[in-house]
């Protein structure tokens, strides 16, 4: 009985040794370990590595945080890291082989470590036609981008930085003076004596070409005005000497903002009441910049009383009280003027002052 105990625990240990025969970590083998991307293309092993490749680094630029401390610090270069690839494809004991400082290894580290948390399985290395534990050293790449120039709204690319500025034929009084001549005020607008500002962003394009990029009312006009602001934006035409980047013709924008006045003898004390109302706005902005924000408040407060529905005095009156953590006085002014000017941007601005 003894011996046949013997022979049965020998036969086990046997078995062991069978099944963990190579528990090698090899660093170099004849197939290297791939990101699973490509299995299912009918090519070439060489392609399927490539494509790999370029997923992997896809991967890891979309989902590396480049550490803020290392950008502050001017950290560039190349952190490492490596891991293993177990047989089954489960990559295991991450870690840094080279740290720049900053964060840099830590951040390198992390998108293995993600990789481990969403259980993705790499393809295995081979050697020898059998599949094997294969040591893998990615290099991370950090280098601080300089920002682009120009910015992307939808497929335009308008720029920013110029090495010539985009110029007005004459110059600003030229653009002013053509402006003033161009701008028709609306005759639906002299029975309510309509008066109030329309700013109008334009895009001058590489070719001389005019086209409008955003429009907003302040002091809701409505669409006979809009359509005067935007034939006097338009009629520049031809006027504009593009901007230069790097020696070339660039897409730039401009802004312009078109008053409109009537010039009826019956809006003349309508047209005195605004103007006395942009001196009471003068002198409460004035008031802000000494610091006297609580008396500049009630200059901009008497202008809004006077023009409820102007959303450029509601503006100023909130952006004022948001300066001095009067949240819920922000919110209502702010929002009052997105009501009326339809300003988008207020959309992301909105919901963190108003903690809805």
């Amino acid at each position: 009985m003894k011996k046949y105990f013997f022979l049965l625990v020998s036969f086990c240990i046997h078995l062991t040794i069978t099944a963990q025969a190579d528990t090698t970590i090899y660093q170099i083998v004849e197939e290297m370990p791939r990101f699973p991307a490509c299995e299912q293309l009918d090519t070439t092993l060489a392609a399927k590595q490539e494509c790999a490749t370029q997923t992997m680094l896809a991967f890891i630029h979309k989902n590396i945080v480049y550490p803020k401390e290392a950008i502050d610090q001017g950290i560039e270069g190349m952190a490492v890291v490596s891991f293993i690839v177990e047989k089954d494809g489960h990559l295991n004991r991450p870690e840094v082989v080279k740290d720049l400082g900053g964060g840099t290894g830590a951040a390198a580290l992390k998108i293995i470590q993600d990789m481990i948390t969403a259980d993705i399985k790499w393809v295995p290395g081979k050697n020898k036609g059998a599949v094997v534990r294969t040591k893998f050293i990615l290099p991370v790449r950090f280098k601080i981008k300089e920002p682009d120039p120009y910015i992307l709204l939808g497929r335009d690319s308008i720029y920013i930085e110029f090495d010539k500025a985009l110029e007005f034929k004459g110059g600003t009084k030229a653009l002013e003076v053509f402006l003033l001549d161009a701008l028709d005020y609306p005759d639906s607008g002299l029975a309510d004596c309509q008066l109030g500002q329309i700013d109008i962003q334009i895009l001058i394009e590489s070719t001389g070409n005019v086209r409008i990029l955003d429009l907003t009312d302040y002091n809701d006009l409505g669409f006979d005005f809009w359509y005067a602001a935007i034939d006097a934006a338009t009629s520049t035409y031809g006027q504009w000497i593009p901007a230069e980047y790097h020696g070339r013709k660039v897409n730039a924008s401009f802004e312009l903002s078109l008053s409109f006045t009537p010039s009826s003898d019956a809006c003349s004390s309508e047209v005195k009441r605004y103007d006395d109302m942009l001196k009471i706005t003068r002198e409460g902005s004035q008031l802000i910049e000494e610091g006297k924000d609580a008396e500049g408040i009630a200059k901009y407060t008497e202008a809004i009383e006077a023009f409820p529905k102007d959303a450029q005095l509601l503006i100023l009156r909130g952006q004022t009280y948001l300066n001095n953590n009067q949240l819920e006085e922000a919110c209502a002014d702010l929002s009052l003027a997105k009501q009326i000017a339809l300003i988008r941007s207020f959309d992301t601005v909105l919901p963190l002052i108003c903690n809805k």
